[in-house]
């Protein structure tokens, strides 16, 4: 995407419905898909408010109107789960700014697509986990989006990335990158693409024929579920509201958990070259489980709650098996910092995959304590 220009950024600011005067405008957060500002503005007697404001990146998401057609009915969804349970819906959801027009987006004259959403204020997000218990409060958060939508028809969502977590599909994608090798790379990772081959039918094929039977349900589920994007409350220290729902669509409750576990309960780096360093933490683990579970109030179903472990063995595999594809393709997806940079983070996520292989019956017995 183009550098956002700053004509473009005042005609977005001058086509939401913000009211008072504007005091600051600067970048804000540490995200790489879109470009986020924070806005203040002074409203007489009613002191400083904060605003967000957003150009989501058109090149990931080609279906803004879709997107927001997520958010905004996920997001007023919560609203009322909230308010029943006496909460605030200030702080507790993302809160939708409409457009002059009453749109949930603005498309600038370059075709660009910006959106806005109340400041959540004494409320923080961490890039990392510094202590443990910030990972169990995030567990907590994101059972609690769970729970909290567990009644929601997630067959309405719109599906906003094609086969985001459809690990069968992105096999499918790895087999053809290695069969085309463009870079020449294939004779030289022959052990890692043995490796994904040899757990196609255990791991990659696996949900979609529990779903295909019928046998786990379709959730509404986050698809992105990082620290950061839970806010933590300043002064309780709990996470009071789950961010980023860009990536909101149907899915598998054990993804969400999974995809948490694959960066939260790694002991290294996802680029670590010293293997030897790579493992997942069982009390990490616990303390996730734990957490998630709790969040979630008794709205898992038995299936669903056995098969978490197997969402962070299959989330680790999948993220391991999109780097080597990426490696065979010419690093053209993620980012990377030195040559190799994708075949090392390939080689962490199989190393994670293995050691919760050697210590599946742990991981096993801990969600079971939690039912």
């Amino acid at each position: 995407m183009k550098e956002v220009t700053l004509e473009r950024l005042n005609e977005a600011i001058e086509n939401f419905a913000f009211e008072g005067k504007m005091t600051e405008c600067r970048p804000y957060g540490s995200g790489h898909i879109n470009d986020t500002y924070l806005l203040s503005y002074e409203i007489g007697v009613m002191g400083r408010i904060k605003v967000i404001l957003q150009r989501m990146n058109g090149e990931v998401f080609e279906k803004p109107e879709e997107l927001m057609e997520n958010i905004v009915n996920v997001t007023s969804y919560l609203k009322e789960r909230i308010t029943e349970n006496g909460g605030d819906p200030e702080r507790e959801t993302l809160n939708v700014i409409p457009t002059k027009e009453g749109s949930s987006y603005y498309k600038d004259s370059e075709g660009n697509c910006w959106r806005s959403y109340k400041f959540i204020t004494g409320a923080t997000s961490y890039d990392k986990v510094e202590k443990p218990a910030d990972f169990y409060e995030s567990a907590v958060a994101f059972g609690n989006f769970q729970r909290l939508l567990a009644d929601f028809p997630a067959e309405t969502l719109h599906e906003t990335i094609k086969g985001f977590h459809d690990t069968k599909a992105r096999f499918a994608v790895f087999e053809k990158a290695v069969e085309e090798d463009v870079m020449g790379r294939a004779a030289s990772v022959q052990k890692e693409i043995a490796f994904v081959r040899s757990r196609e039918k255990g791991i990659a094929n696996y949900f979609s024929e529990l779903l295909e039977k019928g046998e786990l349900p379709l959730r509404v589920t986050h698809n992105d579920t990082k620290l950061n994007n839970i806010m933590i409350d300043d002064k309780t220290g709990k996470g009071i509201c789950v961010i980023d729902l860009d990536t909101v669509m149907p899915g598998l409750a054990m993804n969400d958990f999974g995809d948490s576990i694959r960066f939260g309960a790694s002991t290294a780096a996802e680029d670590e070259r010293d293997l030897s360093l790579v493992s997942c933490s069982m009390e990490l683990f616990d303390i996730y489980a734990r957490g998630y579970i709790e969040g979630c109030g008794g709205k898992l179903t038995e299936r669903e709650i056995l098969e978490l472990p197997m969402g962070a063995k299959t989330m680790t595999y999948e993220c391991g098996m999109r780097f080597l594809t990426d490696y065979l393709q010419g690093d053209t997806y993620f980012k990377i910092h030195r040559e190799g940079h994708n075949l090392d983070r390939c080689r962490t996520q199989f190393k994670l995959v293995e050691d919760m292989e050697q210590k599946w019956h742990t991981m096993q017995s801990i969600v079971k304590k939690y039912m």
